[in-house]
């Protein structure tokens, strides 16, 4: 006898090691959610040795339900290094720019999937236009960013595992995430892979934080600042060889669609040109570990961004865009939600969130095509420096960012 959909979404979660998850899940369903369809379950591929056909992703390890005491979860153990070596990975050579957004961006799964949703329905919009479009949405502004990178949402949103292990990380171990990102760089660039060219601008400067673990930083800024490029690249090829075997890095082959031509071997594309600078409005502050805010540039996106969220040009995580998720650990529950909310507040998301995450009667997981299906997506991927006065961001086409280079614009 088939079980009812919200048991088997929650054993999902469970089985994929995301407890915590599965916890909030099982707190939405007490109200009804219609059952999705049969689909297939796929889950992110971790690198291995180039070769032409993707390897598998190692399975997570069991989890107990009964280790669950509280809504929050226990205090979780922290991550090790090399784990977040390996979260990392696939974005570590990122511009600095998006890089920010998209560790702003996973720290709201829920609305990630909306967004991703939203993107698929509507591919004729793209970069300014996009932009546009979504203002009205209900999304924090980091994740309305990525609309204009419509292949870096698709890969959140497909990764859900990824994504919400990566957005637990940069709460939990903000340092620890910007220091890994800088020992990659670093591996990148020694093994002849990062290096300025017509798609992107590296810096390397000495580090001026007297505890800064790294003795150098590397930025990544675009060649043009009107053109962005999004690179997409095996990491053992990229990085040289991987040292943690348990930790092997995530990685998944690129979408030929915005990636045509792109060769195994050569493990790095550059795919097409994004014209998409208005989508940018924060940048990485290395000598910080922190991520600095243009609230001007960001009121462009979303003109209803609440400045006071953004003390000091700084950014804080906003649990409101949370929807429900719960956080990984009580510290972390503690710190960002409040005592209750992935209890009360989770049974109200759960239940209340619109077609890309308005107001209604759905279920919070409600996309494009309807709550089953985005839920269904939601099963299959989790189965799986600070800125000087005007100096970075300048007026019209993002000042910081100097140099030429071409490329085609998308």
């Amino acid at each position: 006898m088939g079980s009812d959909p919200c048991t088997s979404f929650v054993a999902r979660l469970i089985g994929a090691g995301l407890v915590v998850s599965a916890v909030a899940a099982a707190v939405g369903c007490a109200a009804p959610v219609p059952a999705p369809p049969a689909a297939s379950v796929q889950t992110p591929t971790p690198a291995q040795p180039p070769r032409p056909e993707p390897v598998q992703a190692q399975p997570p390890a069991p989890v107990q339900a009964q280790a669950v005491t509280a809504v929050g979860g226990p205090a979780a153990s922290t991550f090790k290094a090399e784990e977040i070596d390996a979260l990392v990975a696939p974005i570590a050579l990122y511009p600095d720019s998006l890089l920010s957004q998209v560790l702003m961006a996973s720290t709201y799964p829920i609305e990630v999937v909306q967004a991703s949703r939203w993107a698929k329905a509507n591919p004729d919009k793209k970069g300014d236009a996009a932009l546009k479009a979504v203002e009205g949405q209900p999304w924090d502004v980091s994740v309305k960013s990525l609309v204009a990178f419509p292949q870096v949402l698709e890969a959140m949103d497909q990764r859900l595992d990824w994504t919400q292990k990566l957005g637990d990380a940069f709460l939990a171990q903000k340092d620890d995430v910007f220091a890994a990102v800088q020992r990659l760089r670093v591996r990148a660039r020694d093994s002849g892979h990062l290096q300025s060219n017509e798609q992107q601008k590296v810096v390397v400067e000495q580090a001026t934080s007297e505890s800064a673990p790294q003795q150098t930083i590397v930025r990544i800024e675009p060649a043009n600042p009107e053109v962005i490029y999004v690179p997409t690249y095996n990491p053992t090829v990229v990085y040289g060889a991987w040292g943690y075997p348990s930790y092997p890095p995530y990685y998944w082959p690129p979408s030929p669609y915005y990636y045509p031509g792109y060769a195994v071997a050569s493990g790095f594309a550059w795919g097409i040109g994004l014209a998409a600078a208005g989508a940018i409005y924060s940048d990485c502050d290395w000598h910080g570990s922190d991520v600095d805010i243009d609230v001007d540039r960001a009121t462009n996106i979303d003109r209803k961004v609440d400045r006071s969220k953004f003390e000091n040009g700084k950014w804080q995580h906003n649990a409101e865009h949370r929807r429900g998720v719960a956080y990984r650990d009580n510290a972390t529950q503690q710190k960002f939600g409040g005592r209750n909310q992935a209890g009360v507040d989770g049974r109200r998301d759960y239940r209340g969130a619109g077609a890309y995450g308005g107001a209604g009667r759905d279920s919070a997981f409600q996309g494009v095509g309807g709550g089953a299906a985005t839920q269904r997506d939601v099963n299959r991927g989790r189965s799986t420096a600070n800125f000087s006065s005007g100096s970075r961001f300048g007026g019209g086409g993002f000042g910081g960012f100097r140099g030429g280079g071409r490329g085609g614009r998308r």
